[in-house]
């Protein structure tokens, strides 16, 4: 069975062009979509149904820098065990502790302006930890970058709480 990146004809590796990406998805769609397969035999339409839904999941997991280095690390048989591989170094550990006193401080006085420092920092981090994937895989480090999956899990996770507290704060 083809690969995400086979499916789409685009190279395996972790920078992705968007916009490739998106017409070589609108491209397939365009070949599976039931619609076309309104008048064929249900085995037809049965099939047109799981390309186009493969279609989807390869689009959404390639979209996605966090699915779609996951999924480079599970292409090179690293499987990044996230439900039972939660160590992560103590500095990354530390920073989170101190992130989290600060939502919580943020929480407490309805402080928007750090809710905002805190958002940026968590940004920043993001995008360095992106970085740093991206560097890992290119140089075939696939441990590695699954470490650095998992502590992206972090942030995006913490982001989301972050995102919840100015929900909070503006209601």
């Amino acid at each position: 069975m083809q690969n995400h990146f086979d499916l789409f004809q685009l190279p395996q590796q972790f920078a992705v062009d968007g916009a490739a990406l998106d017409a070589a998805y609108r491209e397939v769609q365009s070949r599976v979509h039931p619609d076309k397969f309104v008048n064929a035999s249900d085995a037809e339409k049965r099939v047109a149904m799981q390309w186009a839904t493969r279609a989807n999941e390869a689009y959404q997991t390639l979209k996605n820098p966090q699915k779609r280095a996951q999924y480079l690390c599970e292409l090179n048989g690293v499987d990044l065990k996230v439900e039972s591989n939660t160590s992560m170094p103590m500095a990354f550990l530390m920073q989170q502790m101190e992130w989290r006193e600060e939502l919580a401080e943020a929480r407490a006085a309805k402080d928007a302006d750090l809710l905002d420092k805190l958002d940026g920092q968590l940004r920043g981090a993001r995008k360095l930890q992106l970085l740093e994937i991206e560097t890992q895989i290119g140089g075939g480090d696939f441990h590695g970058a699954a470490q650095g999956v998992r502590a992206l899990m972090f942030l995006e996770k913490f982001g989301e709480e972050v995102r919840f507290a100015f929900d909070a704060i503006e209601a």
